[in-house]
This record gives structure tokens, C-alpha cells and sequence, in this order.
């Protein structure tokens, strides 16, 4: 029977189970959350992104979360620095260039402000800078991705939450909390 679980990823964990960092640090990593021996993570979510992050003792199922040739789709929440127009948003849509090439076309919308849990530390605040909060589908996982094309069309990303990988979501989970899924 294969297991996967989704699990809500704080902000500043690590989506390892050790940490391999220098010596003597002490990053929180998924050992301090899930007890649940032999799975392992499909995928992987910055230590500075928060959300959904799947785990399962499946190789197969692992592989076809995480590599991007599946186009498994992943939704983000994502808060900006700015408010950005339909230029920038279109530029998301077609894809943009990044160091590292062309980036697949994403969905991208303005959305309001979700109702998520507070984060810790919280993010910083700017009187004279407006924010917004957009949804961004890829179907592709480079290293940085979401970050560095909202930046790249001029819109930095302070905060930043997985919600969906496929048709699993992050819906009912409190941060830090996981649960098994059915249907894998």
C-alpha cells in the first residue's frame, strides 16, 4: 500500500529530513514534524516558502510529483512587493526569461488577500510601497522559480505558499500539520 502524505511546511524548514548544513547549526527540518518512517519528500520547497509539500514511500509516485516532464501542475499564493498590471501579468503568462532560459507559460492572477495563518517572522511591512497577492500556476520546478520571475517582471516576492500540487491541496492543514492522502 503506498503512503503519501501532505504536509504543511512552515516557513523555515527545511524539506529534508537532516540537516547537512554547516556544523553545529540547528534548521529545523521535516524530522521535527513527521514521524512516519520511509517516506520521502517529491520535491522540494525553499526553507523561505511556506505550504504544501508531498511525501511518499513510492519512487514512482515520487518521480511523477517532482519531475517536471509529468507537468504536474503546482499553485502558489504569492504576495508582492507592488501591484503589478496586466503587462506583468501577461509576461508570467507568456513566460519569461531567466538566466537559465525561457520559462514554460504560467497561470497568473491578481487575487485578494487569503485568509492564511500569520507568519513567523512576519513579513516586513512598507508604508510607501503597496503589496498585492497573485496565483501562480507552473507546470515546471526550476530552483527559485517563483521568486525570480515575479522579480523579473518588477514585482519581488515576499511571501510565498504552496497550495496545490495536482489535485492535492493544502486545504484544512495548519502549518506544521500533515495527514495521509487517499487516491495515490
Amino acid at each position: 500500500m503506498t503512503r503519501l502524505i501532505a504536509f504543511n511546511k512552515p516557513y523555515g524548514v527545511l524539506s529534508q529530513f537532516t540537516d547537512k548544513g554547516t556544523e553545529g547549526s540547528a534548521r529545523p527540518t521535516l524530522s521535527g514534524y513527521i514521524d512516519c518512517p520511509g517516506v520521502y519528500p517529491a520535491g522540494r520547497l525553499d526553507r523561505d516558502s511556506e505550504g504544501l509539500l508531498l511525501l511518499t514511500d513510492d519512487g514512482r509516485l515520487q518521480a511523477r510529483i517532482a519531475t517536471p516532464r509529468h507537468k504536474m501542475p503546482k499553485t502558489y499564493l504569492v504576495q508582492v512587493e507592488g501591484l503589478p498590471d496586466e503587462a506583468a501579468l501577461r509576461a508570467l503568462r507568456d513566460g519569461v526569461t531567466l538566466k537559465d532560459g525561457l520559462t514554460r507559460p504560467a497561470k497568473a492572477r491578481r487575487i485578494d488577500p487569503p485568509q492564511l495563518w500569520d507568519r513567523d517572522p512576519p513579513v516586513r511591512f512598507r508604508k510607501s510601497v503597496p503589496d498585492c497577492w497573485l496565483e501562480l500556476t507552473l507546470t515546471e520546478g526550476r530552483n527559485r522559480q517563483v521568486r525570480r520571475m515575479t522579480a523579473h517582471v518588477g514585482h519581488p516576492t515576499l511571501r510565498l505558499v504552496r497550495w496545490s500540487i495536482g489535485g492535492w491541496t493544502l486545504d484544512g492543514l495548519a502549518p506544521g500539520e500533515w495527514r495521509f492522502l487517499q487516491g495515490s
